[in-house]
């Protein structure tokens, strides 16, 4: 199946991992410029998938939905599969997890209300497309919305770690989600369908347990971990299916 790969986000955390896990699978990654192609532009925006001519699209990027719309809208006419991530805070934490596809979204937030509008337009312009649903991504170097530089910045800043242990979340590492999006890329068993991507959806870490294991997993010895109970949320993402993703306390398990 490989030949060319459109991957948007490739300034971002999780996509370049995907573009390097496709790569070595054979893909031709291409990315997409907004300095050149405007994302609010439709006409620059078909211009560019007609000149590119990708054979697939992993739609990772934030931007507006009317961008989101246009690449759905080309897969469906060049019949191409396309991925979009989505993301765990699509739900609330009332009412509480787990969380399974089907279930009702309740976000509140900003970011969580954005992220059920794109996969409203997404699957309406491309009934075929792939819903991925991750939670918190997990990177010993990768900067932006990575757990690991999160959990540093909060010590540098506040000289501790607050991690509430009522707390149980959505979360992966980043090279077994890219390995993971790419397997559903390919698949054609779920097209059309919305996955949960969750390495933590079996080993149910809480907050403190999990952040006291990656300490000792990349050698954080300055950490200073209080373990709280403000934040109560089963936020899990199950899935019909699992198996598609490494289960995260076997991961931690395993030397950097």
């Amino acid at each position: 199946m490989p030949g060319r790969l459109l991957i948007t986000g490739l300034s971002g955390t999780l996509a370049p991992h995907l573009a390097r896990t496709a790569a070595s699978a054979g893909w031709e990654v291409l990315g997409w410029d907004r300095r050149r192609i405007p994302t609010d532009d439709a006409v620059a925006v078909a211009a560019h998938l007609q000149a590119s001519r990708p054979d697939a699209i992993a739609h990772l990027a934030l931007g507006p939905t009317a961008w989101a719309s246009g690449l759905a809208e080309y897969a469906a006419r060049q019949d191409l599969p396309l991925l979009f991530t989505s993301t765990a805070m699509v739900f609330h934490h009332q009412p509480d997890g787990p969380h399974h596809p089907g279930d009702e979204r309740t976000a509140q937030d900003d970011y969580g209300r954005f992220k059920i509008v794109a996969e409203d337009a997404i699957r309406a312009a491309c009934p075929t497309a792939r819903i991925a649903r991750i939670g918190w991504q997990i990177d010993e170097v990768a900067q932006g919305n990575n757990m690991l530089a999160t959990l540093d910045h909060w010590q540098r800043e506040q000289g501790r770690i607050a991690a509430s242990r009522c707390w149980i979340p959505a979360c992966s590492f980043m090279p077994e989600t890219a390995m993971a999006l790419l397997g559903l890329l390919q698949d054609e068993a779920v097209a059309g369908r919305v996955v949960h991507l969750d390495s933590n959806a079996e080993s149910a870490l809480s907050f403190d347990h999990l952040v006291a294991a990656l300490a000792r997993r990349f050698d954080r010895q300055g950490w200073r971990i209080e373990v709280t109970e403000d934040y109560r949320h089963d936020q899990r993402l199950l899935d019909p299916q699992p198996g598609r993703i490494a289960a995260l306390a076997s991961r931690l398990a395993q030397k950097p």
